[in-house]
C-alpha cells in the first residue's frame, strides 16, 4: 500500500534545497490572526523548517497584502510565501469586496511568479468584538495555521519532486 504524500515528511533533498519561506500577516485583529502564523511556524519546525528558514512580516491590514507578497518574490529568496489575515465588516466598505481583492491578488502574484502563494485569509459572514466570536475564530485560526502549513510543505516537496523528476 502506497502512501499519500501527507503522510510522508518532507526528504532530506527538499529540505536542502529549501532557502526560506515567508509567513506575512495583517495586523488587525492580531491576537486573531497570529495563532495562523504561530501555528504555521510550529508545524513548520516540527517538519524540519526551521530557524531561518522561516521569515515572518507583518503589515497593517490584509488589503496590502498582495503587494508585499509580490516584493518579496521578486528579492528571489523565497520558495513559498503564507498569507495570513482577517476580514471582517468594518461598517464601511462591504469585506466582500476586500476580501476579494486580496485573494484575487494573491492568485496573480502566484500564477506570474511561479512562487507557491498559500492563504489563510478569512472572511466571515459574520463577527462581532464578543468573547464567544473571538475565541472561535481564535481557534479556526490554528487550525487554519497548521492547514495551510501542510499544503505549503506538501506542494513545495510535489514541485521538487516534479523538477527532480522531469529535468
Amino acid at each position: 500500500m502506497s502512501q499519500s504524500v501527507s503522510d510522508k515528511t518532507p526528504d532530506t533533498l527538499f529540505l536542502d534545497n529549501l532557502q526560506k519561506i515567508a509567513i506575512v500577516s495583517s495586523g488587525w485583529h492580531k491576537s486573531i490572526v497570529g495563532n495562523a502564523v504561530k501555528a504555521s511556524k510550529e508545524y513548520f519546525e516540527k517538519h524540519g523548517v526551521i530557524g531561518d528558514k522561516i521569515a515572518l512580516y507583518e503589515l497593517p491590514g490584509a488589503f496590502e497584502l498582495p503587494l508585499y507578497v509580490k516584493k518579496l518574490i521578486q528579492r528571489g529568496k523565497f520558495d513559498a510565501i503564507i498569507a495570513c489575515g482577517f476580514v471582517v465588516n468594518g461598517g464601511i466598505y462591504k469585506q466582500e469586496y476586500v476580501a476579494s481583492a486580496v485573494i484575487d491578488g494573491l492568485m496573480r502574484v502566484q500564477l506570474e511568479s511561479g512562487v507557491p502563494v498559500f492563504s489563510a485569509v478569512l472572511t466571515p459572514h459574520y463577527f462581532h468584538e464578543h468573547e464567544d466570536h473571538i475565541d472561535f475564530f481564535s481557534q479556526h485560526f490554528i487550525k487554519k495555521g497548521t492547514e495551510v502549513a501542510e499544503a505549503c510543505i506538501q506542494t513545495l516537496e510535489s514541485l521538487y519532486k516534479l523538477e527532480k523528476n522531469c529535468a
